[in-house]
């Protein structure tokens, strides 16, 4: 996904993911301004959401711009999220997210290619995220109902973001 999009397929999935994520960070983004007043942790899922986005799209050989620049924005992100961690340990998730984003943005920017990240915590990371989904999964299908409450459309954003985090590590 960061390298050049040579085949058609893969740059139909590359566009795809940059679609999820961006739909995903504008649903966020909604959620800072609307219903009930997420503020904090909408804002930080949206710049997650947004970067995520931004990452995926395949450059070709251009972008190196893209690497350092993402690197600042999610290191602020995990900053926020540093600062969340004081209402409570449930948003440790976002620190695991801004940092994970910030090791895919200085292993892409490494001009290594695929492969640049170190195995050992790529696999522990794709381990967490693979829960992660499972996890959101298994809650949106217990919920139910006859329509979807806005807690269930917020657990389906996380989910839809599990699995772009998930896509982008299996990318590297």
């Amino acid at each position: 996904m960061h390298g050049s999009a040579s085949s058609l397929s893969a740059s139909v999935s590359s566009w795809l993911l940059v679609l999820l994520c961006a739909v995903s960070g504008a649903y966020c983004l909604r959620r800072v301004r609307g219903w009930g007043g997420w503020g904090g942790a909408a804002a930080g899922e949206a710049v997650m959401g947004f970067g995520m986005a931004l990452m995926a799209v395949p450059l070709g050989g251009g972008g190196a711009w893209r690497s350092p620049v993402l690197g600042v924005v999610f290191c602020a992100a995990a900053l926020h999220a540093l600062w969340l961690l004081r209402g409570g340990v449930h948003h440790a998730h976002h620190l695991v997210g801004s940092l994970t984003m910030v090791y895919m943005a200085a292993a892409a920017g490494s001009g290594h290619g695929h492969g640049a990240g170190l195995p050992l915590l790529t696999g522990a990371l794709l381990l967490y995220y693979a829960g992660y989904v499972v996890l959101g999964g298994t809650r949106l299908i217990t919920a139910g109902g006859p329509a979807p409450a806005p807690t269930e459309l917020i657990r389906a954003c996380r989910l839809a973001m599990g699995m772009g985090m998930l896509a982008m590590l299996l990318s590297m």
